[in-house]
């Protein structure tokens, strides 16, 4: 099987590394800063799982000349127009997209350019970082990747796939219930995403701050709208988010509070903003509403200070 993975970054890097460490064929399609760091140093990953070292075979935007057999996508849901013109050319009849964003706007877009049977839904669990040498930091013991047909039924191109991905140092699993567990990481991330940034602290610091009620309370707001979408977390799901958002002490943050400490564009629309709309929630003074406000207005002084640092002087 050949498999296209579209990003050499934290979470495309480090799965698609995994993967040619186990001898799969694998390509990376990357921009070109990249293609040069990794033609230098190779692709490096550093973790519990092992270090590894590894010649990446890439291939940047314009070089796509046949299909792939399956097309692992880890961009940031703001990159994913851009990301769609350039792999396109990868994409044939049979080819599978397997998704590893957070959310569901992502499922929309990909259906709407290639057709709802080439996409299956995804979700990723794990805690990487880039260092700044290019190196990919797995952070944490988790790295699991959830696959499966939105459909639900098992096919043979789901089980070609569950035995490719078989054998990596990663744990790999196909799903008959993929959206529901999208769903609920989608609950968490939001939930983690808001209540990190609104109070631009670890879940530690909340809970010390005598706050937890308030990460648990917005945990509930999130999971509310994915009850009325048909999607209610179920209650293992619901009982670990609670403990991991009220650990005295725990240092997590979520990914998008790094993006803002960076002050780099954030995935506020297609995690906090979609599921917003999607609850349709009325009430001007929710959590979920507030948090989104709060990172919509980090962008738009983000983008004014950009466009301020690029005007010509009088």
């Amino acid at each position: 099987m050949r498999i296209l993975v579209i990003g050499a970054g934290a979470i495309g890097g480090y799965f698609g590394g995994r993967l040619l460490e186990a001898g799969r064929d694998v390509t990376f399609l990357v921009r070109p800063r990249r293609a040069e760091q990794l033609a230098q140093a190779g692709l490096s990953i550093r973790g519990a799982s092992g270090d590894v070292d590894l010649p990446a075979p890439t291939v940047q935007a314009g070089g796509l000349r046949q299909p792939f057999d399956l097309v692992l996508l880890s961009c940031k849901a703001f990159d994913l127009p851009d990301a769609m013109e350039q792999f396109a050319p990868a994409v044939g009849p049979d080819t599978a997209i397997l998704p590893m964003l957070n959310g569901m706007q992502h499922l929309d877009m990909l259906e709407r350019r290639f057709g709802a049977g080439a996409v299956l839904g995804g979700v990723a669990q794990i805690s990487v970082t880039l260092d700044p040498r290019g190196r990919i930091l797995h952070l944490g013991e988790i790295h699991s990747l959830v696959f499966g047909n939105r459909g639900g039924a098992p096919t043979e191109r789901i089980q070609t796939i569950a035995a490719t991905l078989a054998g990596a140092k990663f744990d790999a699993r196909a799903s008959e219930s993929i959206l529901q567990e999208m769903w609920e990481k989608w609950v968490f991330i939001a939930t983690a995403a808001g209540i990190t940034c609104l109070m631009r602290s670890t879940v530690g610091d909340i809970v010390a701050a005598a706050a937890a009620d308030l990460a648990t309370a917005l945990l509930d707001e999130c999971a509310a709208i994915a009850r009325q979408q048909g999607f209610a977390p179920r209650p293992a799901a619901m009982q670990r988010n609670r403990a991991m958002l009220t650990v005295a002490g725990s240092g997590f943050t979520a990914s998008m509070l790094r993006d803002v400490e960076q002050n780099a564009c954030t995935e506020v629309d297609h995690v906090i903003g979609d599921l917003l709309r999607r609850g349709n929630n009325a009430d001007p003074h929710a959590l979920l509403r507030i948090a989104c406000a709060h990172l919509q207005a980090y962008e738009a002084r983000r983008t004014r200070t950009r466009a301020a640092r690029t005007d010509p002087l009088p």
